[in-house]
């Protein structure tokens, strides 16, 4: 495995839990950096509680560092493309990741539409782009619920095995209990878990994460991670 950064990308705090949690807890294992840039939330009223959690869920799946970019919540069809763009391009010049996970672009959220339009937009890949893996995630109840018409429909073809850190996930979901729904709501606890299995039953395994496959730049005889 590489030891290059990786870069979470998530439009809301719990997002990057929901859909890569499991591949954060097996990065920071194999000592692989893991930073997390939430886009929207100004750190107010329910806001501050969903930072802590963010903080201490980090800390579940294995220290991963977390930075929170402000942006205000459910204005992510008012927000200046360029601004988003801004902020995940300083992000990258600060951490040069060599992987990038982001949140689908075809989900239903104006939030999580912009984090992908921002991300997508400041990983072209020019000269010096440090990015070589751009791949993007599911988020239940949000991913799922998109009708369509609303964009690309979410169609992984990588699979992440997080059997070893499905234990993590879960502990870093319950931090978020207070962001979950009772069943059989798609983010109930009990839904995204059987989702980490229905994901890793169709390609033969206990537990997966699944993504798509954004950009991948592959120098021979040097295999990804």
């Amino acid at each position: 495995m590489s030891s290059l950064p990786i870069l979470v990308i998530a439009p809301h705090a719990l997002d990057e839990v929901l859909g890569c949690g499991g591949t954060i807890a097996l990065a920071s294992d194999a000592g692989q950096p893991v930073y997390v840039l939430v886009m929207f939330g100004n750190g107010a009223g329910h806001d501050s509680r969903r930072r802590a959690a963010a903080k201490d869920a980090a800390t579940v799946l294995g220290g991963a560092s977390i930075d929170f970019a402000g942006l205000p919540e459910n204005r992510g069809d008012t927000i200046p493309l360029t601004e988003a763009v801004d902020i995940v391009e300083r992000a990258v010049a600060a951490i040069r990741p060599e992987t990038v996970y982001v949140a689908h672009g075809g989900n239903l959220h104006a939030d999580h539409q912009a984090t992908f339009r921002a991300t997508s937009t400041a990983l072209r890949p020019a000269p010096r782009q440090p990015v070589r893996y751009f791949y993007g995630y599911e988020v239940p109840s949000s991913t799922d619920w998109a009708p369509p018409g609303m964009g690309v429909p979410f169609l992984p073809v990588r699979f992440v095995d997080i059997t070893a850190a499905l234990e993590r996930k879960r502990k870093a979901l319950e931090i978020y209990a207070f962001e979950l729904r009772a069943p059989p709501h798609a983010r109930a606890l009990e839904a995204v878990l059987n989702l980490a299995h229905a994901r890793g039953a169709s390609v033969g395994l206990e537990a997966a994460e699944a993504f798509t496959i954004l950009r991948e730049i592959i120098t021979v005889g040097a295999p990804p991670a």
